[in-house]
């Protein structure tokens, strides 16, 4: 497994608006040595004062391309992610440090037992990783992603999944709404729920190997429900992310 290396620059090469306050930034990093699928990366802000804040965020793009993708979401009350959505121009610097973590991680490899994906807001990063490397890597492994989102405008990467889902038989895809109120959304709607979990892994041949990522009270949430459909604890792999960004 890749281990993590120093503080580097990294350039941004490109800037691509997700949503209205996400945001999915392209770095060019020197020497980068490789990620896994579910891992993520610091970053580190330098003030002129010398102050210095750091985050970490989940890499979004797959280790079959050339640089690095960071997906962010801005937060109000953000240190960083404000920084980084709004100001960031290609050909700006940041330090950055990975890739770090080894335990959120799949590769289509190593893996072959079915795969479902959960997540909640942005909690969506590292698993569309997954997917981007399960679809570019060939691999043909029955998979699902259960997401919840607020409303329709605050799905990421929505035009993407439906893709992978309208060209791959083995890729179910179900997206519920908590808060969708506008015209036009025909899916479905409300939080996840028991059935939900249950149909996917039944569909998946009754045990998958789960990964679920989203802020604490979500993971909770569908680890429960996960138990409760017959998931073996030790098939469950949780990420979460905390209100401070």
């Amino acid at each position: 497994m890749p281990k993590p290396v120093a503080w580097q620059t990294a350039t941004v090469v490109s800037v691509r608006e997700e949503t209205r306050r996400v945001k999915t930034i392209r770095f060019a990093v020197p020497g980068w040595p490789g990620h896994l699928p579910g891992q993520h990366a610091d970053v580190r802000l330098t003030a002129e004062d010398g102050y210095r804040a750091e985050r970490s965020y989940s890499i979004a793009s797959p280790p079959e391309v050339s640089g690095i993708e960071l997906t962010i979401e801005r937060l109000a009350d953000g240190e960083v992610s404000p920084f980084l959505t709004d100001q960031l121009q290609p050909h700006d610097t940041v330090q950055l440090r990975g890739p770090i973590g080894g335990h959120f991680v799949w590769s289509a490899a190593e893996r072959s037992r079915p795969l479902l994906l959960i997540a909640g807001g942005s909690g969506v990063v590292p698993l569309m990783c997954m997917l981007r490397h399960r679809h570019l890597s060939g691999s043909v492994v029955p998979t699902a992603l259960l997401y919840s989102a607020r409303t329709r405008h605050e799905v990421i990467y929505h035009g993407e999944l439906m893709a992978l889902a309208g060209n791959d038989p083995r890729f179910a895809l179900r997206i519920t709404l908590t808060r969708e109120s506008s015209l036009g959304w025909t899916g479905f709607v409300g939080r996840i729920d028991p059935q939900s979990v249950k149909g996917l892994l039944e569909d998946l041949g009754g045990v998958a190997e789960v990964y679920v990522c989203g802020s604490d009270g979500f993971v909770e949430a569908a680890s429960a429900l996960l138990l409760q459909a017959g998931q073996p604890p030790d098939g469950i792999r949780t990420e979460r992310f905390g209100p401070s960004g």
